[in-house]
């Protein structure tokens, strides 16, 4: 039989792709699911069931977390990473990391065929198929959804007709879950006028009351939550149980797909959010004015490739290696209160910080030069402004 992974996340779309490739089309069906932080153990068991159930010869689900972190996450959180100055690139960063441990699997089952649920409409098949090609260009894919067209009703019928008749309603808003963030789309996100209703988040207003946390990074990375070490991935996580309940985080993204149109999705990323401005806040204190500058533009184009796909690219690569170099001293201690639906930056303690009184506060006194060593300094720095204004007689 002709041997083909399926990227398979236990949905309408992949499950009738279980079904139609392995009855219709004959192929040996090896389903794989991988997990960037948005499945738990019995939702993975009922994946597992749900496969086999529908004609997969075997089924795989791979823990994928750490890697997503040490691939991925890491360099958004040193970039202070967000699309359009608003989304932390939540589910395309997953995207990434699950087509790669897809194609891997592919390979050490020795499958000619890998195939995914994707439409003709989204960024997702970009993204998949891009990693596929590059990584594994003798691999063909396969996907029938988009090959065919496919409505969910169509989609529906099929497994019915089949004899698979499980709870295929459509939910009123389709949420993605992961380390990084959970997106949330509805019918309001098709506008581009309506907001989501509160009840559309999965996370709800519990904690009322100010409660102040401490951020400990090293090196860029966060490694203590309220001075309690732990893995990054584990303080991510910690972060996110406490201020979810605050519903911190929120927000609705509009930005430009990879086919050309323009999207719109809502978002909640407590944990995302508040590291990424509490790690920036960190590098205004600790980096100069120049290095904040240049990771400012390449983090911004290492966010733009990675939504796009191109992760593969070895310009990721060099990127990654000047955000890396530039955490040395991105060390410390920041100061977050969280409130309802928002929080505070307070400010920061470390080592590190250039805020260094012994050479002069701003506004204040200096000890670092003399008053005519500031006029001398101000006299040459005025000179292109005299020189441009001279020679065009500007006034």
């Amino acid at each position: 039989m002709k041997k083909l992974v399926l990227a398979y996340s236990g949905g309408l779309d992949t499950s009738y792709c279980a079904k139609y490739l392995s009855q219709e089309e004959g192929y040996e069906v090896h389903a794989v699911s991988v997990n960037t932080g948005g499945f738990s153990k019995e939702e993975i068991q009922g994946i597992q069931q749900k496969a086999l159930d529908l004609g997969a010869t075997s089924y795989t689900s791979i823990d994928a977390v750490s890697s997503f972190y040490d691939k991925v996450v890491k360099y958004l959180i040193y970039g202070n990473v967000l699309r359009n100055n608003t989304y932390p690139l939540s589910v395309s960063a997953e995207r990434i990391v699950q087509a790669l441990e897809i194609v891997n699997h592919a390979k050490k089952i020795g499958a000619d065929y890998i195939a995914h649920g994707s439409t003709g409409a989204g960024n997702d098949q970009v993204r998949f198929d891009m990693i596929f090609q590059i990584v594994a260009p003798d691999i063909t894919i396969i996907t029938p959804i988009r090959d065919n067209k496919l409505s969910r009703e169509a989609e529906i019928a099929y497994l019915q007709e089949n004899g698979i008749d499980y709870p295929w309603e459509k939910a009123k808003y389709s949420i993605n879950r992961g380390l990084w963030g959970t997106s949330v789309g509805g019918d309001e996100t098709l506008t581009s006028h309506l907001p989501l209703p509160e009840s559309a988040y999965p996370s709800q207003l519990e904690s009322k009351l100010p409660k102040e946390i401490k951020l400990g990074f090293k090196d860029g990375e966060l490694i203590a939550l309220d001075g309690e070490s732990a893995t990054p991935v584990e303080n991510i996580e910690k972060l996110e149980a406490i201020a979810a309940k605050y519903a911190i985080g929120r927000d609705i993204h509009v930005g430009d797909t990879i086919i050309g149109i323009k999207g719109r999705v809502g978002f909640e990323a407590a944990a995302p959010t508040i590291i990424i401005k509490a790690h920036h806040l960190l590098e205004k204190h600790t980096l100069s004015k120049w290095q904040q500058y240049q990771k400012e533009q390449l983090a911004n184009f290492y966010g733009m490739l990675l939504h796009e796909g191109n992760y593969l690219d070895e310009v990721m690569r060099n990127i990654e290696a000047f955000l890396t170099d530039t955490q040395k001293n991105v060390s410390g201690d920041v100061f977050v209160t969280l409130h309802p639906y928002r929080f505070e930056i307070n400010g920061v303690a470390s080592p590190h910080d250039l805020m260094n009184a012994s050479f002069g506060s701003y506004g204040e006194i200096n000890k670092g030069w003399t008053a005519d060593d500031a006029k001398g300094f101000i006299k040459i720095l005025s000179n292109p402004g005299k020189i441009a204004n001279h020679v065009n007689q500007q006034l």
